[in-house]
């Protein structure tokens, strides 16, 4: 199963493919980020962010996308952002026919670093050793995006198997 996993935001979208077996072996097919310009209207970089998330998609052929949900903070006005961004990678997921997950950022922790307020540099150096790279990916939103694959590849057994049982 390939995995394309999505950290949104407006001025760096993280994007992470990683291929997991059946044995539960995981690896990084590809990984990377979609970065739109400082200044620019809004709507631009939506579509921007839109146009490279088809193309990955169109690239790559993922079996799913594993995107993480908004975590509200203190600055509303990031949400909202961010927001806006995970709508568009939705919006392209649906118009490719791409199924779905979504897992909020405890989850992601929980599933990488076994500790669901784990630092963004435990999550990085995780990441690293879970797929074995020869360095940490950078920018910390790349390494979101492949934790968020991480954690689908992990969790989603699990969720099946809670579905099937929920619907008997």
């Amino acid at each position: 199963m390939l995995i394309l996993g999505i950290d949104p935001g407006t001025a760096i979208v993280g994007y992470g493919l990683v291929q997991a077996a059946t044995a539960g072996h995981l690896q990084a097919y590809a990984y990377g980020c979609i970065r739109t310009p400082a200044g620019e209207k809004a709507s631009l970089r939506l579509a921007l962010i839109y146009d490279q998330l088809q193309e990955i998609i169109k690239k790559y052929r993922p079996d799913i996308m594993a995107i993480e949900e908004i975590f509200f903070n203190k600055n509303s006005r990031t949400a909202l952002a961010v927001g806006q961004a995970r709508g568009v990678a939705l919006l392209a997921a649906a118009h490719a026919g791409l199924p779905v997950a979504e897992y909020t950022p405890l989850e992601v922790k929980q599933a990488v670093a076994g500790f669901g307020r784990a630092p963004k540099e435990q999550v990085q150096r995780m990441v690293q050793a879970l797929l074995g790279l020869k360095s940490r990916p950078d920018p910390d939103d790349v390494a979101d995006a492949l934790a968020v694959a991480i954690c689908h590849a992990s969790l989603a057994p699990w969720r099946q198997r809670e579905a099937g049982v929920l619907q008997q």
